[in-house]
């Protein structure tokens, strides 16, 4: 394969030009407080949900591990705080579905446990173990468990590693501020990741309505004390959704397409967010778990917005306060961004590791288009980085035919929003796309 940096990055399909609304950009992250009280579902990864390793009643302290489980595919919980388990319940996630969650009710300390000691980190089979042990799943939003995306499976060979610094998502500045206030720990991060994994180039992918954060990060990559061989540049890319998404990402920077149903791995490339690649290098340096995330919280409904590093199971209500509280009632909270987020139902749900934000929106902001007829104006398939056809996808789900849906690559759906977007008649077609995915599911099943 072609290992030459790209001198500008290569043509993808469709996407949208949405509006950037950055506004907490340039405003330094806020630490908040230790909270009262922190939620800890068991199920904040793509995967297995853990187990409590902890009971009612039980003293723990920052950063000991807490749940865990068996499977494979499947990250460790850690406490955030330190204090006294108050409760094992059941708590509901954004996505509906009810699993076990570890409360505790904080000491106000923030003792940190004995546990929490560097890892001795030489092969790439210590960094996989690691990476389990420190609990670290995509931070960009997806939450799969890092542990995997770095045990390449046998008889696949990595060349590329592209850190994901595009965050496209309107709103969400959480990435832009790692990348600004810990320049020097994403490097560190790549490095190990390029020389234990052998990886023969990296590409630090950002766009271009970020030029503080090329800056900052060419100052450094660009160093020849540091990278001696030029193996590690920056790449800006366009600015345009959904160009954060994996299977763009990789287009954009190496014109490898991903096929059907396969992986970044399946073409030489292991993409890790920027987030992800930071925290790697601090857990190195300090052995201190995934407890913590910064989130961006925005919206018209809030009073002051900026990024917030909160300790992971706090309470959204809580973070919301801590920026003044709401100006105006809350239409509408999302967990993430306009385009991918999740409506919540109320605000008392806790922060979890996948989360980079919070908006909360006022009635003018939060109304939907009443949907009309299609008018066949194609911006939809125009738009679609996947190539499918959005419009025929809706039909054959009112219909329930789920072979028909499968023929046209449903599954291959991303949900990113775009055919939403581009629509002129307000058609609710990512709710019909994740409906027939629900139905091929059901079908799976009987």
């Amino acid at each position: 394969m072609d290992l030459m940096f790209p001198k500008k990055p290569y043509r993808t399909h469709g996407g949208a030009h949405v509006p950037h609304h950055k506004n907490t950009a340039q405003m330094e992250s806020a630490v908040m407080p230790c909270p009262s009280q922190v939620i800890l579902p068991m199920q904040q990864h793509v995967g297995a949900p853990c187990k409590p390793l902890v009971a009612k009643g039980d003293t723990v302290l920052v950063g000991q591990k807490i749940a865990d489980s068996q499977a494979y595919v499947s990250a460790p919980i850690h406490a955030s705080v330190s204090g006294t388990v108050s409760a094992i319940t059941q708590v509901m996630l954004p996505g509906g579905q009810f699993v076990e969650a570890i409360v505790i009710d904080s000491d106000g300390q923030m003792t940190v446990s004995p546990d929490v000691k560097p890892p001795v980190v030489e092969t790439a089979e210590d960094l996989i173990q690691a990476v389990r042990e420190s609990g670290l799943v995509g931070l960009g939003g997806a939450g799969f468990p890092a542990h995997v995306k770095l045990n390449v499976p046998e008889g696949k060979t990595l060349d590329t590693l592209i850190v994901n610094v595009a965050e496209c998502e309107p709103y969400i500045t959480a990435d832009n501020r790692e990348a600004l206030e810990n320049s020097w720990a994403v490097l560190s991060g790549v490095y190990t990741l390029r020389d234990l994994l052998h990886l023969k180039r990296v590409i630090i992918a950002v766009e271009d309505n970020k030029p503080d954060v090329i800056e900052a990060l060419r100052k450094i990559a660009d160093n020849p004390k540091m990278d001696p061989e030029d193996t590690v540049r920056v790449l800006p890319l366009k600015s345009q959704y959904p160009q954060g998404a994996e299977k763009v990402l990789v287009q954009a920077c190496t014109n490898r397409v991903i096929p059907l149903g396969k992986l970044p791995a399946d073409v030489g490339c292991l993409v890790m967010n920027v987030t992800s690649v930071a925290f790697l290098a601090n857990y190195l340096k300090t052995g201190m778990p995934l407890v913590s995330k910064r989130v961006t919280i925005d919206g018209s409904a809030v009073e002051y917005p900026k990024n917030v590093i909160v300790p992971i199971g706090t309470k959204i209500s809580e973070v919301i306060s801590f920026c003044g509280g709401y100006k105006k009632p809350p239409r509408k909270i999302l967990m993430g961004g306009p385009m991918m987020g999740i409506a919540l139902t109320t605000d008392e749900l806790p922060i979890l590791k996948q989360n980079n934000g919070i908006l909360a929106f006022a009635e003018e902001e939060a109304g939907l288009p009443e949907p009309t007829e299609c008018i066949r104006c194609g911006r939809c398939v125009s738009g679609c980085p996947m190539h499918l056809v959005p419009t025929l996808l809706e039909k054959y789900t009112e219909q329930k035919d789920t072979e028909q849906l499968q023929k046209l690559g449903i599954l291959c759906c991303m949900e990113c929003g775009t055919c939403v977007f581009n629509c002129p008649a307000g058609r609710p077609l990512v709710q019909a796309i994740r409906l027939g995915k629900a139905l091929i599911r059901k079908a799976g099943t009987k």
